[in-house]
């Protein structure tokens, strides 16, 4: 409980995704080692010195504990582009449609009316 990082060390740039982005997953720079403590169940002192892998999962998981979420680690481009991909998931859209005007139905011409006006267009 209530992990705290320290003693952050390198740096390591690894390929990483997230549970609430399926499927994307971007090159992020992080520590390679890190210090975390906290306390257990009892509360009774942990301390933890982790590299590589573990470190990162560490970093990611009291990332989520602070509210900060691994888009927010992404430049300008990649978060720009990583929100296309989440709004158009959102909204059910093809990867290749971001703006869903391919959805669209078409207007006919002419709606039937025997006036031959059709319909009106937006």
């Amino acid at each position: 409980m209530n992990p705290v990082l320290s003693e952050a060390r390198g740096e390591w740039t690894f390929e990483e995704g997230c549970l609430s982005v399926p499927g994307l997953s971007w090159p992020i720079v992080r520590p390679k080692e890190v210090h975390l403590r906290g306390y257990d169940l009892q509360g009774n002192e942990v301390s933890l010195e982790a590299d590589e892998y573990l470190a990162r999962v560490l970093q990611h998981e009291v990332d989520h504990l602070n509210g900060v979420l691994l888009v927010e680690r992404l430049d300008a481009e990649q978060r720009r582009e990583a929100m296309g991909v989440l709004r158009a998931r959102a909204l059910d859209l093809a990867a290749g449609d971001p703006d869903g005007l391919s959805q669209l139905s078409p207007r006919p011409e002419d709606d039937g009316d025997e006036t031959g006006e059709g319909a009106p267009r937006l």
